[in-house]
C-alpha cells in the first residue's frame, strides 16, 4: 500500500471512531501498522527524510488512535501500551504532537483508574500552554481534569474544571465542545441528586448544539432521557430516548445507537412492555456484538435472560432466559464485573424459583448474596482509596498550584526587568523566544542631549551627588520621551539618546522628538540642592541636536543585552549636539524640511516654531553642512 492510501484507510478509521465502532477501528490501525513494517522498518529508515516524516506521521497517527479504541474496549493495558509509544514517538520526532500525546495518555490512565498518573499527564499539557494559550487544546484538558475528579467524588472541584473549560470555549467561540462540557455538569448534578439542576444545564447544552444543523444530539438526548428515568418520568425518558436514537441512525452513530436501544430494553420491561423490551435488548445486543463492546454484551444479555424468565410474560422461555444469563455470568466473570454478575445471579435464583429448580435457586441466590457483600466491601475499600487519592490530587493540586505560582513569579519578574531595559514591543517579542531581533526603520527621527559645562559642574560634587544629580535629570527625560511617545535608547556619562518612529513606527515622528526636545529645555531645572556643590560662575543648561533618516535597530548581547540604533543619522545627529549650544536646539537642514513638510501636509499652522538659519558650517566627519536652530515664536 502507499502512503496515501494508508492515510485514507487511518481517517476512514477515524470516521468509525466516532460512530462507536472501535473494534473496526482497532482492525484498520492494525492494518496500518502492518503495512508500515512492510514499507519502511522503522529501524532502517535514516536516508529518504522526505518518507521518514511521513512515515513518523503515520505510526503516530495509527498508535495514537490505537490507544483511544483499546481504552473505550476496555483493553487497557494494550490501550496504555500504544499510547506510551504516541508520546515516545511526539517527543522524539514530532514536538507539535507532544501535547496530543500527553493528552491520551492522561484519558488511559482514567481509564485505569490511574488518577493521579492522568492529573500529572494532564498538568503537562498546561504547564506547556504556560497558562496562557487558551483554545481547544487547554479547554479539554481541563475537561480531562474535571472528568477525574468527578469519578473521585470531588464534584465542586470538577465543577471549577469545567466551569474554566466554558470560559475558554466561549472565548474561541466554540459552541459544540461548550455544548458537551455542559452535558457533563448536568451528569453531576444528576449524580449529586439535584435534577432539575441537571436538566437546566442539559437543556442549555441542547440549545447550543440545535444551533447547527446535522448536528450530534443524540448523547445530549440520552442524557436527558437518562436524567428522567432517574427520576421514575419513564414516558418522557422513552421519548427522548426514540429522539436520541433518531439523531443517531441519521448520522450512523452504531454506539450510540446501541446505547439508546440497551437504555430503552429495561424501561420498557419495567413498564410490563416485554416484547418491545427484548425487541430493542436483541437489536442492542447484535451491534454491541457488531462493535466489540464487551460490557454493553454483557449487560444486554442480562436484561434479556431476566425479560424472558418474567413469569408474567407470555413468551415467557426458561431455556432461552437461562441460555443468556449463564453467557452473562461469563462475561461478567471474565471482565470482572462484579456489580453486574450479582445483579445476574439474582436473575437466575429467580429464573430457577420459577422453574422449582430449588437447589440451583439457592445457590445462585447465596452467590448473589455474596458477591453483592464482595461489591459493598470493595466499595467500602474503594472508598477508601477514592479519599486516599483525592488527599494525593489535592496535594498535586497544591504541588501545581505552588509550581505555576513560582513559574509565574519569575516570568513577571524577567518581564518587568526587560520591560524597564528594553522598549515594551521588543521585550515582548523576546519574552515569545524570538531571538536575532534585527529591523531596518526607513525614516526616524534621532535625538541626542548633554548637559553643557558638566566637567566643571560635577568636579567637587561627591560621587553619590553625581550619581543623584544625573538620575534626577535622566528621570525627567525619561518622563518626557514616555509622554510625547518617542523611546529612550540610553544613556552616556551625561549624554542621553532618543528616537522616535521605532521601534512602534509613527509618520509624526519630527513632530514628536521636537515637542519633547523643547519640554526638555523648558522644565528642566536644577534642584537647590545641588546648589552648594556648584563652582561660582557655573552655568546649567540643556544642549540638543536633532536629525532625521533610516537606522538599523536591533537587540545586542546575550546576557547584559541592549536595543540600540545604528546608521550614519545615528552619527549626524550626534554631531548637531556636540556641534550645538546650551540652551539650544540644534539641527539639520534634512530635519527643518522634513518637518516644514509635516506641517504642510498636516495643515498646521500653529505649530508656533522658528527656524532660524546657522548658516554652513564644518561638521566633523560630515564637511559642510547647512543647520538650523530651532525656537518657539514669542
Amino acid at each position: 500500500m502507499t502512503y496515501e492510501e494508508l492515510r485514507d484507510i487511518i481517517s476512514d478509521s477515524v470516521n468509525e471512531a466516532n460512530k462507536g465502532n472501535y473494534a473496526a477501528t482497532k482492525e484498520s490501525l492494525l492494518m496500518v501498522l502492518a503495512e508500515l513494517e512492510k514499507i519502511h522498518p522503522f529501524a532502517e529508515v535514516t536516508e529518504e527524510i522526505e518518507y521518514f516524516n511521513i512515515y513518523i506521521s503515520l505510526q503516530f497517527r495509527a498508535n495514537h488512535l490505537l490507544a483511544r479504541a483499546e481504552g473505550r474496549l476496555g483493553n487497557n493495558q494494550q490501550a496504555l501500551d500504544y499510547a506510551t509509544t504516541s508520546l515516545m514517538i511526539a517527543k522524539e520526532y514530532l514536538p507539535d504532537e507532544v501535547e496530543g500525546a500527553l493528552n491520551t495518555m492522561g484519558i488511559v490512565c482514567n481509564y485505569m483508574n490511574l488518577y493521579d498518573k492522568a492529573l500529572e499527564f494532564y498538568s503537562q499539557i498546561l504547564d506547556s500552554l504556560d497558562n496562557i494559550k487558551h483554545d481547544q487544546l487547554s479547554a479539554g484538558t481541563a475537561v480531562n481534569i474535571g472528568l477525574i475528579y468527578a469519578d473521585i467524588g470531588s464534584y465542586t472541584t470538577a465543577l471549577n474544571y469545567y466551569e474554566a473549560a466554558l470560559a475558554v470555549l466561549e472565548e474561541i467561540g466554540d459552541s459544540e465542545f461548550r455544548a458537551n462540557v455542559l452535558g457533563n455538569i448536568a451528569s453531576i448534578y444528576s449524580s449529586l441528586g439535584s435534577h432539575e439542576k441537571a436538566l437546566e444545564y442539559a437543556y442549555k447544552a441542547l440549545a447550543l448544539k440545535q444551533q447547527n444543523e446535522n448536528t450530534d444530539i443524540s448523547t445530549t438526548l440520552a442524557t436527558i432521557a437518562k436524567i428522567y428515568a432517574t427520576t421514575g418520568e419513564y414516558t418522557t425518558a422513552l421519548e427522548f430516548y426514540q429522539k436520541a436514537l433518531a439523531n443517531a441512525k441519521v448520522l450512523g452513530k452504531k454506539g450510540d445507537i446501541a446505547i439508546c436501544l440497551g437504555s430503552m430494553g429495561p424501561i420498557y420491561q419495567s413498564n410490563g412492555l416485554h416484547a418491545k423490551a427484548i425487541e430493542h435488548l436483541s437489536e442492542a445486543l447484535m451491534m454491541f456484538l457488531e462493535l466489540g463492546n464487551k460490557h454493553g454484551v454483557a449487560v444486554s444479555k442480562g436484561y434479556l435472560g431476566h425479560t424472558y424468565s418474567t413469569i408474567n410474560f407470555e413468551g415467557y422461555n426458561a431455556v432461552k432466559a437461562e441460555e443468556y444469563l449463564l453467557e452473562a455470568i461469563d462475561m461478567c466473570t471474565e471482565m470482572g464485573d462484579k456489580p453486574n454478575m450479582s445483579e445476574v445471579h439474582s436473575y437466575l435464583a429467580e429464573l430457577y424459583k420459577n422453574e422449582h429448580r430449588w437447589q440451583e435457586a439457592l445457590e445462585h441466590y447465596q452467590q448473589h448474596i455474596t458477591i453483592k457483600d464482595e461489591v459493598h466491601s470493595e466499595e467500602a475499600k474503594q472508598q477508601a482509596t477514592l479519599m486516599e487519592q483525592r488527599r494525593q490530587t489535592a496535594e498535586r493540586e497544591k504541588e501545581i498550584a505552588l509550581a505555576k505560582a513560582t513559574a509565574a513569579a519569575k516570568l513577571s519578574a524577567t518581564t518587568n526587568l526587560l520591560h524597564k531595559v528594553l522598549p515594551e514591543s521588543i521585550s515582548t517579542r523576546m519574552i515569545e523566544g524570538e531571538e536575532n531581533i534585527a529591523d531596518f526603520f526607513p525614516n526616524v527621527s534621532i535625538l541626542f542631549a548633554d548637559i553643557a559645562g558638566f566637567t566643571p559642574i560635577s568636579a567637587d560634587m561627591p560621587a553619590y551627588v553625581v550619581v543623584r544629580f544625573l538620575n534626577h535629570i535622566f528621570r525627567e527625560f525619561d518622563r518626557i520621551m514616555q509622554k510625547h511617545g518617542c523611546e529612550k535608547i540610553k544613556t552616556i556619562g551625561d549624554g542621553y539618546m532618543a528616537i522616535a518612529g521605532a521601534p512602534i513606527e509613527c509618520t509624526d515622528h519630527a513632530e514628536r522628538i521636537t515637542a519633547a526636545a523643547f519640554e526638555m529645555q523648558e522644565t528642566i531645572q536644577l534642584p537647590e540642592e545641588f546648589g552648594e556643590y556648584l563652582p561660582d560662575g557655573a552655568s546649567f543648561g540643556i544642549r540638543i541636536g536633532l536629525h532625521t533618516g533610516s537606522v538599523v535597530a536591533g537587540v545586542i548581547g546575550d546576557e547584559r543585552f541592549v536595543w540600540d540604533v545604528y546608521s550614519d543619522a545615528v552619527n549626524t545627529a550626534a554631531r548637531m549636539e556636540s556641534h550645538g549650544e546650551a540652551d539650544k536646539i540644534h539641527v539639520t537642514h534634512d530635519f527643518v524640511r522634513l518637518l516644514q513638510n509635516r506641517f504642510a501636509a498636516t495643515k498646521n499652522t500653529a505649530h508656533g516654531i522658528q527656524f532660524v538659519k546657522r548658516g554652513e558650517m564644518e561638521i566633523k566627519g560630515k564637511g559642510m553642512m547647512k543647520t538650523y536652530y530651532l525656537q518657539q515664536a514669542n
